[in-house]
C-alpha cells in the first residue's frame, strides 16, 4: 500500500470477559456464558476504542481498516473514526467470536501495513496461527491489552500506548515479540506453566511494550514469608483486606492461617476469611461496608499491579474501598524492572492518574521501599 500507512483492526470482543468474573479467562464458550451469567460486561471494543482514539488524535487522517461489526468496525464508530471494511469468508459481519473468527480476520487484513488485535494471549496465539498461514504476506502487530492474561510481549502497555505506536507507525525494520499462553483449566487450577508459543513481528517501539511476564518460581520461600509476616503486622481491627492474585498475596493467607487462593481475589479481616475468589460484582458489595485495604503484588517483568489477572478489582471497587492500597514485592523483582515504575491500567485512566505518584512496597519483614507508581497509558508519547 502506498502513501499513509494502512493500520488494520481486529477484535476479539468477548477477550477478558471471564475476568471481572472470576474465571481467570475467557477461552471457550462455556466460560464465557459462566461469565455473562455472572454479570460480566464485554470491554474489549471499549479498549480497542480508546487505541483508535489515541490514534486519530496523533494522525487524524490514518487509514483505518477493519472487519465488519463487533470484531472491528464497531470499535472504530465509537472513537468517531471511519474505516474501510474488508469482510472474511464474504460474511456482512461475525456474529460469533470464536478463534476461527479471528484467524480469518487476520487473514482478510494480510493488505495492512501495520495490524492491531484487541484482545489477551489466546488472542495472539490466534492471530499468530493466522500470521504463519499467511507466510511472507504477513504484517507486523500490535497488542491492545484486552484479555484476562496478558503474558505475552507483543501488546503495548495500555490501549492509548498502542494507539501512539501505531500513529507514528511507519514500515521498516521492525522487533521481535513472543506469544506465551496458559491452558486456562489448568490455570482455573492454581497450576501456572505459561509456555512460548512463537513470536510475532511488532514495531521498534521498545518502551511501548508490557514485556513477557517472568514468574517468581525462583524466590526463596523465606522471602515471601517475611513479606507476608510484615503484612500481617501492618493489619488493624474492623478493615477488611482484599487480597489480589499471586503467591505473595496467598503468603498473607498462609501467614493467617487461611485458605486463600493463589488465582483468585480473597477477602480477609479480624482473622478470618470473610470471601474466597470473589468475583467482582461480589466484591464491590463487600469493600463498600467499611474501611477496606486492597492488597497488590506486582507482575514479575512487567510490573503491573493493576488490570493484569485481578480485573475483579475494578475502578468501582477502588472508589468504594477509597484506593487505599498495600503493595508488595521482592527487592529482585523490584531491581529487575531497572527503573521502570510500576504500572496501573485499571480500565479507567483517570483513576489511574488519580492513584500515580510514589507508593510503598513492602519487600520484607520490617523493611519497605518508596516506589513510582504510573497510569501504564501515560508512559509513552511517542
Amino acid at each position: 500500500m502506498t502513501g499513509q500507512p494502512a493500520i488494520g483492526l481486529v477484535v476479539n470482543p468477548v477477550a477478558g470477559l471471564g475476568g471481572a468474573a472470576g474465571l481467570k479467562g475467557s477461552d471457550g464458550a462455556a466460560a464465557q456464558r459462566a461469565a455473562l451469567a455472572r454479570g460480566a460486561v464485554p470491554r474489549a471494543a471499549e479498549r480497542a476504542a480508546r487505541a483508535v482514539r489515541a490514534l486519530l488524535a496523533r494522525r487524524p487522517g490514518a487509514r483505518l481498516v477493519t472487519v465488519p461489526g463487533p470484531m472491528g468496525e464497531h470499535a472504530v464508530r465509537a472513537a468517531g473514526g471511519a474505516c474501510a471494511l474488508v469482510r472474511p469468508g464474504g460474511a456482512d459481519a461475525l456474529a460469533v467470536t470464536t478463534a476461527e473468527d479471528t484467524r480469518r480476520a487476520v487473514a482478510a487484513l494480510a493488505g495492512v501495513d501495520l495490524l492491531l488485535f484487541a484482545g489477551g494471549d489466546g488472542t495472539a496465539r490466534d492471530v499468530l496461527d493466522a500470521l504463519r498461514e499467511l507466510g511472507d504476506q504477513a504484517p507486523p502487530v500490535l497488542g491492545v491489552p484486552a484479555g484476562v492474561k496478558v503474558y505475552s510481549g507483543c501488546f503495548a502497555v495500555s490501549p492509548a500506548t498502542a494507539g501512539l505506536v501505531a500513529a507514528g507507525f511507519r514500515p521498516g525494520p521492525t522487533a521481535e515479540a513472543e506469544v506465551v499462553d496458559l491452558d486456562e483449566e489448568g490455570y482455573r487450577r492454581g497450576l501456572v506453566g505459561p509456555r512460548l508459543y512463537g513470536t510475532v513481528r511488532v514495531p521498534r517501539a521498545r518502551t511501548a511494550f508490557s514485556g513477557r511476564k517472568t514468574g517468581s518460581s525462583g524466590t526463596p520461600p523465606a522471602t515471601v514469608g517475611a513479606i507476608a509476616r510484615e503484612v500481617v503486622s501492618r493489619m488493624r481491627p474492623g478493615v477488611r483486606y482484599v487480597l489480589g492474585p499471586g503467591a505473595t498475596t496467598r503468603a498473607v493467607g498462609d501467614e493467617l492461617g487461611l485458605a486463600t487462593t493463589l488465582l483468585g481475589v480473597d477477602v480477609v479481616g479480624d482473622g478470618r476469611l470473610i470471601a474466597a475468589d470473589v468475583p467482582e460484582a461480589e466484591l464491590f458489595g463487600l469493600v463498600s461496608r467499611g474501611k477496606t485495604v486492597v492488597v497488590l503484588s506486582v507482575i514479575g517483568g512487567q510490573g503491573f499491579v493493576l488490570g493484569r489477572g485481578n480485573q475483579q478489582i475494578s475502578p468501582r471497587v477502588l472508589r468504594a474501598s477509597g484506593a487505599t492500597l498495600l503493595v508488595l514485592a521482592t527487592q529482585p523483582k523490584l531491581a529487575a524492572l531497572n527503573g521502570r515504575p510500576l504500572l496501573a491500567d485499571s480500565g479507567d485512566e483517570d483513576l489511574d492518574r488519580t492513584l500515580s505518584g510514589h507508593v510503598r512496597v513492602i519487600t520484607g519483614h520490617r523493611e519497605s521501599t518508596i516506589y513510582r507508581l504510573s497510569a501504564a497509558s501515560e508512559e509513552y508519547d511517542g
